[in-house]
């Protein structure tokens, strides 16, 4: 079975970082398409990076100058690196696999940002 599990949230300043792994099994994260996506409360998911098969990697405009997605094929494994976090930016973190429709996903971690 396809699953996946996100960890690496928690209480940071504002200003600060944070890097957020996911852990995947049941396939393998360098044949997919693997994505990042935030719930903030009261809005909805939205995904906001994503890393290719081919190693390429995309980013909303608002995403593109802080966060960086990465991933390790041998661990079958994806990284979200958060720097200059925002108190907007708190929210639950997900990762995803971009699928022709639909995006499974693990249960999110928490990131909040404050002081």
């Amino acid at each position: 079975d396809v699953q996946l599990v996100e960890s690496g949230g928690g209480l940071v300043q504002p200003g600060g970082s944070l890097r957020l792994s996911c852990a995947a099994s049941g396939f393998t994260v360098s044949s997919a398409t693997m994505t990042w996506g935030r719930q903030s409360p009261g809005k909805e998911l939205e995904w906001f990076c994503d890393i290719a098969s081919d190693g390429t990697t995309s980013y909303t405009d608002a995403a593109k100058d802080r966060f960086t997605v990465s991933r390790d094929g041998v661990m079958n494994m994806v990284f979200l690196q958060m720097n200059h976090l925002k108190p907007d930016d708190t929210g639950v973190y997900y990762c995803g696999i971009v699928l022709i429709g639909s995006r499974p996903r693990g249960q999110g971690t928490q990131v909040t940002v404050s002081s």
